[in-house]
């Protein structure tokens, strides 16, 4: 079996596109497509279902994706140990991570890691909907929500600390909510999946459904909204600690912390032959994530 053509089907599976795909590998619409056909024949199978508009995978193609990712994983890892380059990242790495985290955390920090590889190249894929791992064929994911595929693999790299806040406009204007109740009092700015805010009290946890005056599906949107005093969100440090350092927001309801302890986690498919490149990346976010990460270090004394 042509590992050439593994490496096609792979992209095919993730473009749904036979040309886009073979660009991205430096070969031509019409080889890409005659590569994919002799992989079919090889299999006995038809992997992609073909039509003017695009491509899509069929039921076996489905069951062999996972399989063909598993096997260029073992080939990379596998040169990757032998000759003068053993262990040295290389190739592309295929990461998808929440939208609002990737250009605030990621982008800054890829300078620095594509210095320290410079056998890598990167293909991000930034998204607030959570994008199937295998799938999507990526070799990591960084998720802020909770794992629940039991056939991934996960490293935590920072606490995730959510906090509730407001402008200062808007409190002076509609004032501050005292208890958790009070919120049904108030304007809500929603993030989509995350209308239900868990608070701790002094009688257990008090679960709250809120009335949203306003809801969207990216974090810098609903932060912003609530910076123009449209209301009051829930939010992670990681995405307002620059706004709460100049004043522009406020933390609210501080002797009632939100009762999710959620965390930043680098998951990825296995971590047996755990690819060079995969290692090294999460190795990476490890390192600049350790500790007290830099959003909460800035936020001291500010925030509860």
């Amino acid at each position: 079996m042509n590992i050439e053509h593994l490496k096609l089907f792979v992209r095919v599976a993730n473009t749904s596109n036979i040309s886009l795909a073979g660009r991205e590998l430096n070969i031509s619409p019409a080889v890409a497509s005659a590569h994919i056909g002799k992989l079919e024949e090889t299999l006995g199978v038809r992997l992609i279902h073909r039509t003017t508009r695009k491509v899509s995978l069929t039921d076996d193609g489905k069951l062999f994706l996972p399989h063909a990712l598993e096997v260029l994983d073992s080939v990379e890892t596998a040169q990757a140990a032998v000759g003068s380059g053993a262990q040295t990242p290389q190739g592309t790495l295929r990461v998808t991570a929440p939208a609002s985290f990737g250009r605030m955390h990621l982008v800054p920090a890829i300078k620095e890691f594509l210095e320290k590889y410079p056998k890598l190249t990167i293909d991000f894929r930034f998204s607030d909907s959570i994008l199937d791992v295998v799938e999507g064929g990526f070799d990591v994911a960084i998720r802020d929500a909770e794992l629940k595929d039991s056939n991934l693999h996960a490293k935590k790299l920072a606490d995730d600390k959510r906090i509730i806040v407001a402008s200062k406009h808007y409190i002076e204007k509609y004032g501050e909510p005292e208890t958790p109740a009070d919120l049904k009092k108030h304007k809500i700015v929603s993030l989509t999946g995350l209308e239900v805010w868990d608070f701790k009290t002094s009688h257990g946890i008090s679960s709250m459904k809120t009335p949203h005056f306003l809801r969207m599906d990216n974090g810098e949107a609903v932060r912003d909204a609530c910076i123009e005093g449209c209301g009051i969100t829930l939010t992670a440090t990681w995405c307002s600690y620059r706004h709460l350092e100049r004043g522009e927001l406020v933390q609210i309801l501080k002797e009632f912390p939100l009762a999710a302890e959620c965390a930043l986690w680098a998951v990825y498919p296995s971590n047996r032959l755990l690819a060079p490149k995969v290692r090294a990346f999460i190795d990476f976010l490890a390192e600049r994530f350790s500790g007290t990460p830099y959003w909460n270090t800035r936020l001291s004394g500010l925030v509860v």
